[in-house]
C-alpha cells in the first residue's frame, strides 16, 4: 500500500477517536451539574407546561423519563447516538433546534473563514519569502516592522482600530455582511442561495452589486482574522529561506549559473513550504476559534450568534455543548488536509508514519 494512502488512512482513524475524547469530555463537564438543573433545560421545551403538576414533582418526571440519574457512560452514549442522529437539542434561546441554528449560519462564517485563509496564506508565504531572499535590506526591514506590530497587537484592538477608521471615520466598509436593502433582496423569491456564499451568489443570479456589497463588509473583519496568522507564517517562512538560502544546494544552484529568482523561488522556497505547512496547522484551530470573536466584534451574522445568544439571561447550555461540538468538528477536518499537505510537501512524514 502507498506510504500517502496509509497515511491518510491513520489520519482518518484519528479523527472519530478524537471526536470520543473530547466530547467524552465535553458531557463529564456537564454532568458536574446537578441532576435538576440539567432538567430544567428539558422544561424550557414546554415540558412544564402542565398546571396539575408541583413543579417538583414534574421535575421528576423530567429526570425519570429522560434517565438524566443514570450513570455517566450510559448517559452519554445516549447523548452520543442523539448527536449521530442529527438532534442536537433544542435551544431555549433560539427556540428551535441547535443544529439548524448552526448550520442555518455556517455559510457566512465559511465565506469569512475562507476569504481570511485566501489572503493570509499566498501574502504570509510570498511576503516571507521575499524578505527572507532580501535580508537586511529595505525589503526585508518593512517586512520585520509590520509582522512585528501585527503580531503585537491583539485581534480585538486591531479590530477598533480598523472600526474607528475606515468604518466611523472615512466610511468606506459598512458592518454586517449586507445592507438592509441588500438583505431583502438576498431573502426575496428571486434570489437563489445557491451556495450560501453571497460573493459568488451574487454572480451566479446574475447580481455582481451583491457580490461587490458582500466584498466590502468582508474587508474589515478579513484582516482582522488574518493579520497576526499572517504574520506569524511570513515570520516563520523568513527564518526558513534565510536557512535554506545558506545550504549547499542553493550555493551549487548558483554555481551552475541559475538565475536568482530560480533558485529562491523554486527550489529554496520549495523546501520552506513544509515548515511553513507547519505554521499554518499550528494556527488552524485559533484561525478557526478567533472567526467567532471577529463575527462578534464586526457584527456578522454568523455561528457566533448562537453561543453569544446561549450567553444572554438563562445560560443555554444546550446550544453551548452544540457550538462547542461543532467547532471541534469544523478544526478537525482542517487539520486533516493540512496534515496531507505536509505529507504532500514532505514525503519524510509520510514514509515515517505510513510504517508505524
Amino acid at each position: 500500500m502507498p506510504a500517502l494512502l496509509k497515511f491518510l488512512i491513520r489520519r482518518l482513524f484519528a479523527i472519530p477517536v478524537t471526536l470520543l475524547i473530547i466530547t467524552a469530555m465535553l458531557y463529564g463537564v456537564l454532568m458536574l451539574a446537578p441532576v435538576s438543573a440539567r432538567a430544567q433545560l428539558y422544561m424550557s421545551r414546554g415540558e412544564s407546561n402542565n398546571p396539575n403538576l408541583r413543579p417538583e414533582v414534574l421535575l421528576q418526571q423530567i429526570i425519570d423519563s429522560h434517565g438524566l440519574d443514570d450513570p455517566y457512560p450510559i448517559q452519554y452514549i445516549r447523548w452520543m447516538g442523539r448527536l449521530l442522529r442529527g438532534d442536537w437539542g433544542w435551544s431555549p434561546g433560539f427556540r428551535g433546534d441547535v443544529l439548524k441554528a448552526l448550520l442555518a449560519r455556517t455559510p457566512a462564517t465559511a465565506e469569512l473563514t475562507l476569504y481570511a485563509v485566501i489572503l493570509l496564506i499566498p501574502l504570509g508565504i510570498i511576503g516571507g519569502g521575499l524578505a527572507g531572499a532580501k535580508e537586511h535590506k529595505a525589503a526585508d526591514h518593512i517586512f520585520r516592522i509590520v509582522a512585528f506590530i501585527a503580531t503585537a497587537i491583539p485581534s480585538f484592538v486591531l479590530a477598533l482600530v480598523l472600526l474607528g477608521i475606515f468604518y466611523a471615520g472615512l466610511k468606506w466598509f459598512p458592518l454586517g455582511r449586507l445592507s438592509i436593502s441588500e438583505h431583502y433582496i438576498v431573502t426575496g423569491a428571486n434570489f437563489t442561495p445557491y451556495t450560501g456564499l453571497l460573493t459568488l451568489d451574487g454572480l451566479l443570479n446574475g447580481r455582481p452589486e451583491i457580490s461587490l456589497s458582500a466584498l466590502r463588509h468582508l474587508v474589515l473583519p478579513c484582516i482582522t482574522l488574518s493579520m497576526v496568522h499572517w504574520a506569524t507564517l511570513g515570520r516563520m517562512t523568513r527564518a526558513v529561506m534565510i536557512e535554506e538560502l545558506h545550504k549547499d544546494y542553493v550555493t551549487v544552484a548558483r554555481g551552475k549559473g541559475l538565475k536568482e529568482r530560480l533558485v529562491v523561488w523554486r527550489h529554496a522556497l520549495h523546501n520552506a513550504m513544509i515548515p511553513a505547512l507547519n505554521s499554518i496547522a499550528l494556527s488552524a484551530a485559533s484561525l478557526i476559534t478567533g472567526v467567532f470573536v471577529v463575527e462578534v466584534i464586526f457584527g456578522f451574522p454568523g455561528v457566533s450568534e448562537v453561543v453569544v445568544n446561549s450567553m444572554r439571561g438563562a445560560p443555554d447550555i444546550v446550544a453551548a455543548m452544540g457550538f462547542t461540538v461543532y467547532s471541534v468538528l469544523l478544526v478537525m477536518p482542517v487539520m486533516l488536509i493540512l496534515d496531507v499537505l505536509q505529507a504532500v510537501f514532505d514525503p519524510r512524514l509520510r514514509d515515517t508514519l505510513g510504517e508505524q
